[in-house]
């Protein structure tokens, strides 16, 4: 890791703001300047993923139950969540984005960091790049896609940036003005301060901003318990802590939180089936096999199963399956028809297809001959899928259940448009 603290800007930080929401605002004009949720499941047991900022207003926010969000706005419009159109536009927003200044990396489906090089790191040409970006999401994509921009010495402060300001705000934090506007923030306001660091903050004496930015690295160090709480005091002071890029592909991994409908064993298992038939999926089209398939299950008692099973390099259907099903008749056992809330499934072990060793006896060994065959076949259904819809060809029994709505946008990790075709 290099670091250096810059007397210049060096970043500019993108937030979209109220993001799925603001889509489904922008998708149907009846939706806007009313308050607008959007949510995983229609049900009242699940949680608002998304609030506009009319239902703002009214205390709702992410994580709110909806039946909380009827009692504070008994008005409110549900929008079952389209995670299919919300990457359509993510995608639309980056290229207006690179329009103006390259996207450097994009760190969620509504965040994205862009580097100010050369001239573009004097305050005046970033502010002009920062409104350009704002005047072409409002001209190209419609005025209801809105995001607040932060610019500052690295990626952190300019992602705080993005905090202080919103809707539609726009923040420069420059280093000599530090910590400045920073003390308008609360202490959970930042990245990295979560319920539990808040409250060791607060134990240690540490309860604003401005005793927060007085506190040294190694109290930080001591507080966090690693060199975490370090580099959080050095990115915190306007320092650029640049990390190399990683390493090859580890694992391909799918996971779902259970509706209700969903919880009882067999319905479950049915959901790990497609969970694993589009990780298989996923795992071909990037060109990698896989030597292991695990899986995990959480009980609604909050029992917890996890198992791994061999699969010896495969990239075919008919081989994780079969791990699959191996692995869920031993939890089944176990358990018994205990209600699911959760199951995962992650590929391990993956290898380049083009980098295997040849098998001398393919030709002529019959488990050879096999995991070939299941390969093509494999392949031959992804075609199919891709061509004639979601499942229209399936490996014995299909999910048809309506609470499933299939990909899903993950927190950190943005589906490409293939999966919402496996």
């Amino acid at each position: 890791m290099d670091m250096d603290r810059p007397e210049e800007l060096r970043w500019l930080f993108l937030d979209l703001n109220s993001y799925f929401a603001s889509v489904e605002q922008q998708e149907d004009s009846r939706l806007r300047g009313r308050p607008v949720i959007v949510i995983p499941a229609p049900t009242d047991s699940t949680c608002v993923i998304a609030a506009s900022y009319e239902a703002k207003a009214y205390g709702i926010k992410t994580g709110t139950p909806v039946w909380e969000a009827k009692r504070l706005c008994p008005g409110v419009i549900l929008r079952p969540a389209r995670h299919q159109i919300y990457v359509a536009y993510h995608h639309r927003i980056v290229e207006e984005v690179n329009r103006h200044i390259p996207v450097d990396h994009v760190a969620s489906i509504d965040e994205m960091a862009c580097a100010l090089l050369g001239p573009e790191r004097a305050p005046d040409q970033a502010v002009r790049i920062a409104h350009h970006i704002k005047n072409g999401l409002r001209e190209n994509l419609g005025p209801c896609i809105r995001a607040s921009i932060g610019i500052a010495s690295n990626v952190f402060l300019a992602k705080v940036g993005t905090e202080i300001e919103k809707p539609d705000g726009l923040v420069t934090l420059h280093p000599g003005d530090l910590p400045g506007r920073l003390l308008e923030l609360r202490l959970n306001d930042l990245p990295g301060i979560g319920r539990r660091m808040h409250d060791r903050l607060n134990q240690a004496g540490i309860e604003t901003m401005a005793q927060l930015w007085t506190a040294s690295a190694l109290t930080l160090h001591s507080l966090w318990g690693s060199a975490v709480g370090r580099d959080f005091w050095y990115a915190l002071h306007g320092y650029d802590l640049r990390h190399g890029p990683g390493g090859a592909r580890g694992s391909i991994s799918h996971s779902r939180v259970l509706g209700p409908p969903e919880r009882p064993m067999e319905i479950a298992r049915l959901v790990a089936r497609r969970l694993t038939v589009k990780a298989a999926g996923r795992l071909r089209r990037l060109g990698y096999r896989a030597s292991f398939l695990h899986m995990g299950a959480r009980l609604v008692d909050g029992r917890r199963w996890r198992a791994e099973a061999a699969t010896h390099n495969a990239a075919d259907n008919l081989t994780f399956l079969q791990a699959l099903e191996d692995m869920w008749q031993a939890m089944s056992g176990h358990f018994g028809h205990s209600p699911l809330r959760k199951v995962s499934v992650v590929l391990l072990g993956l290898q380049p297809a083009n980098h295997a060793i040849p098998d001398l006896l393919a030709d002529i060994d019959p488990v050879c001959l096999r995991r070939r065959r299941a390969e093509r076949l494999s392949q031959i259904m992804d075609q199919l899928n891709r061509r004639f819809g979601q499942d229209t060809v399936t490996l014995g029994p299909s999910l048809r259940h309506p609470a499933y709505e299939g990909t899903k946008i993950a927190f950190t990790r943005i589906p490409d448009q293939a999966e919402f075709w496996e």
